[in-house]
């Protein structure tokens, strides 16, 4: 199944063949300044097609990652993991984002997480140290 987006603007388009069912929160202190909270996205692993990539804007955040957005209206389109290559985009850009089996999956950077929100859901939950332990 290809499961597909738009920004606000339509601009520009994604598409995956990826199940869009788990979804990922990050609460580092990255993520929380680019969206105003945490970033809850789906692993598109690096099958993601692109339409309109003439406007995008892409922000390198760190050495191995990216963060773009849509130029014309903001909209954030996906991290980039450099290596290896994995487009974490965020759930609400697809269309059919609301199905039924869609779920919380797991949760990173628990220790950057402001205590002003909690999910019910119980999931993992991984550290910063965690996080960078798995690319050791």
């Amino acid at each position: 199944m290809m499961n597909q987006g738009r920004c606000l603007c339509g601009s520009v388009g994604v598409k995956t063949r990826q199940s869009i069912e788990n979804i990922n929160a990050c609460h580092c202190k990255v993520c929380q300044k680019w969206g105003g909270g945490p970033f809850l996205s789906v692993d598109c692993k690096d099958d993601l097609e692109i339409e309109g990539a003439e406007n995008i804007l892409r922000y390198s955040s760190s050495d191995w990652a990216e963060r773009a957005f849509c130029k014309k209206c903001g909209t954030h389109l996906f991290y980039h993991l450099h290596y290896p290559s994995t487009y974490y985009v965020p759930i609400a850009l697809f269309e059919n984002n609301t199905n039924n089996k869609s779920k919380l999956f797991r949760q990173i950077y628990v220790d950057s997480k402001p205590k002003y929100y909690n999910f019910v859901e119980k999931t993992p939950m991984l550290t910063e140290q965690d996080i960078l332990n798995l690319f050791k």
